[in-house]
């Protein structure tokens, strides 16, 4: 199969290229032969890797946490529509038996077959976290760390949780946290009220990245730094944002982006399962009923705090080029190459090169999604 394109995002810039597909696999990268027809002819439409989203809870009415298998597949078959082509599927802090539940679903639909998006994996967010800045997050399941409850975590999900998010001050000597570096799993810290040198401690431990920076997590001060100095002083320490405008301004949008070295930012939609549906209604998340404002970001109804998201993807790369004006190479990166370096999966998706997955998003000039391939199949 032949894609073809006037703007296709190889080496960190645009150029006029046919991409040769077999089997999934993108063989070789050319130059356009006007001689030879294509497939596919996008004229001058943008050509980009697929997005990549490693933290996000649902869309379309599924929650991860809901385990139901036919949610996940609607999920997964839906979010090409804004050229996502893998997710980790995200837990909220619940009930131990209800965090099993949702892993096993995990794992059983990514086993048995399903359409859209790559499940790349489980991101588990909590229960390990801290009373102070849990957010949305439901306080009567918050839990101290265990490395044997996470372990049952591990086993259920089949080997498929890759990254935990945990406030690192409640690890005991950091004791799961250097357990998941042993085993290959990223700790990112979050929901965590930690001082600027616990965080330093749990990075020397093995902890390799910040959940959503800025969110749910103790300020930056001029004389007490917390975590938001530690993502953006540790230069290569990987660190997610939202860049729905509503979490982080477009100013600190922009000053995350000067801050952080190119390679270690990570663009998240952090969306619920009310993505897809309009403002004014309301859902269940954790155990508690959140509902959708009019600037399409989503709070607990009772106590207002943000829950998270309903941001599509493409918005998010918009957002990041046309409101906080982040250079295209850094913007897009954060969302392709950089959560792929995360996962160590940076060796077949993440970049349109030879050899890698034919995952490719073709993107209007008003950044609207026209065709997602998935390993070479288009999905819409």
């Amino acid at each position: 199969m032949r894609i073809r394109s006037n703007r296709v995002w190889i080496v960190n810039a645009f150029m006029p290229c046919d991409l040769i597909i077999e089997d999934g696999i993108i063989q070789s990268v050319e130059s356009i032969d006007p001689a030879v027809s294509a497939d596919y002819d996008f004229g001058d439409a943008r050509i980009v890797p697929g997005f990549i989203d490693i933290h996000t809870h649902g869309a379309y009415g599924f929650d991860t946490n809901y385990a139901e298998p036919e949610g996940l597949r609607k999920w997964t078959a839906g979010v090409v529509s804004e050229g996502v082509t893998g997710i980790l599927a995200t837990t909220v802090t619940d009930k131990k038996e209800t965090l099993l539940k949702a892993v096993r679903n995990v794992n059983d639909v990514a086993s048995s077959g399903y359409e859209g998006a790559r499940i790349l994996g489980i991101h588990l967010e909590g229960p390990y976290l801290d009373m102070n800045y849990k957010g949305a997050q439901p306080p009567e399941a918050i839990v101290s760390p265990s490395i044997g409850e996470f372990r049952e975590y591990q086993k259920a999900s089949g080997n498929r949780i890759k990254v935990i998010t945990l406030a690192p001050e409640h690890d005991e000597d950091f004791a799961l946290t250097r357990y998941c570096r042993d085993t290959g799993v990223v700790v990112s810290m979050g929901h965590s009220d930690a001082s600027f040198d616990q965080a330093m401690l749990a990075v020397a431990n093995g902890a390799t990245s910040i959940t959503h920076t800025y969110n749910a997590m103790r300020p930056l001060k001029h004389r007490e730094n917390g975590m938001v100095g530690i993502a953006l002083r540790l230069h290569d320490l990987y660190s997610e944002i939202i860049c729905d405008c509503n979490h982080s301004t477009p100013a600190a949008l922009h000053i995350f982006f000067d801050a952080k070295n190119a390679d270690k930012a990570i663009m998240i939609s952090d969306s619920l399962m009310c993505k897809g549906f309009q403002p004014g209604e309301r859902f269940m998340f954790g155990g508690h009923e959140i509902e959708i404002y009019p600037d399409g970001s989503a709070h607990l109804v009772e106590e207002k705090n943000l829950a998270g998201s309903t941001m599509r993807m493409n918005e998010g790369l918009r957002n990041l080029v046309e409101k906080a004006m982040v250079p295209f190479e850094k913007a897009i990166n954060a969302c392709t190459i950089n959560p792929a370096r995360l996962l160590r999966m940076d060796d077949h998706i993440g970049r349109i090169s030879a050899g890698y997955d034919a995952d490719l998003a073709v993107l209007n000039d008003d950044y609207t999604v026209q065709q997602t391939f998935v390993k070479g199949n288009p999905e819409l």
